[in-house]
């Protein structure tokens, strides 16, 4: 067994599963902290009027993942504005802690926000943006992992392209418009982080597992795995770009409003 491309393998599968997820991640929070920073003493204010509706899909995402892994919804509130500590919604749930099952279902239901606001973003394109959703569904069409790291990097400019090639329709700005509210909430709070540590430990080691199994069986064998969840993470990424790209307009828009306020 060639044990070094056995670990790379590893390591570049983790990087578009997992890493993918956590970069995203970061970076979508890092944008929806800068968003409410800029509007100071109005931040709070501006958070409930954002999760009156961003709230409800955020906690709606979590319940969702819930009754697909079979745990156990307790409490739920979609939206509230009169807790202490600022929390917006919440999703108290139980599972069998002995139920492997359950315990990955925790590592989904954490990052079930941005799963769930990702994928109403595309559902939401079909009437208000469809020549965009053309351009970035072309664009994965094209990719190729087998051609080197330049297609996939291609692919991914190609679907930021293809995001502000609308920017002159009047119903690609509703979009965009009704998505800020979407993705200011699809920021994962503390606990949400948490919960997907035990679940996301055991997809980690069935992978290294499933891909020492391949490295045994040939390094033919496990390229062409890695190739194939390579290609799983470009277009995880095209799609998580989406949400990104709109929540960089919103800080943009942030940033206009602290300028203009300041004057």
């Amino acid at each position: 067994m060639d044990f070094v491309n056995f670990l790379l393998s590893f390591l570049l599968q983790l990087l578009f599963t997992v890493g993918v997820i956590v970069i995203f991640g970061f970076l979508i929070s890092l944008c929806n902290r800068i968003f409410y920073s800029n509007f100071g003493s109005w931040s709070r204010g501006v958070c409930y009027v954002t999760g009156f509706i961003g709230t409800p899909v955020h906690e709606c995402s979590h319940a969702l993942f819930c009754l697909i892994f079979g745990h156990r919804i307790e409490e739920m509130k979609l939206f509230q504005i009169d807790d202490g500590d600022g929390t917006l919604g919440y999703v108290y749930h139980s599972y069998n802690k002995k139920n492997v099952y359950h315990i990955i279902g925790n590592f989904f239901i954490g990052i079930a926000p941005i799963l769930v606001i990702t994928a109403l973003l595309y559902l939401l394109a079909i009437p208000l943006a469809p020549e965009m959703l053309n351009g970035i569904f072309t664009s994965i069409g094209t990719l190729d992992v087998s051609q080197g790291f330049l297609n996939p990097l291609t692919v991914l400019w190609q679907v930021i392209v293809s995001i502000f090639s609308s920017v002159v329709s009047f119903k690609w700005w509703i979009f965009v418009f009704i998505g800020t509210f979407l993705c200011l909430h699809a920021t994962l709070s503390g606990a949400d982080i948490k919960s997907t540590l035990g679940g996301g430990a055991i997809l980690i080691g069935a992978l290294l597992v499933v891909d020492f199994v391949l490295a045994l069986i040939g390094t033919n064998v496990l390229t062409a795995f890695t190739n194939a969840i390579v290609s799983f993470g470009i277009c995880l990424s095209s799609f998580l770009l989406l949400s990104l790209a709109i929540s960089l307009i919103a800080v943009l828009f942030s940033f206009l409003v602290k300028i203009i306020f300041r004057r």
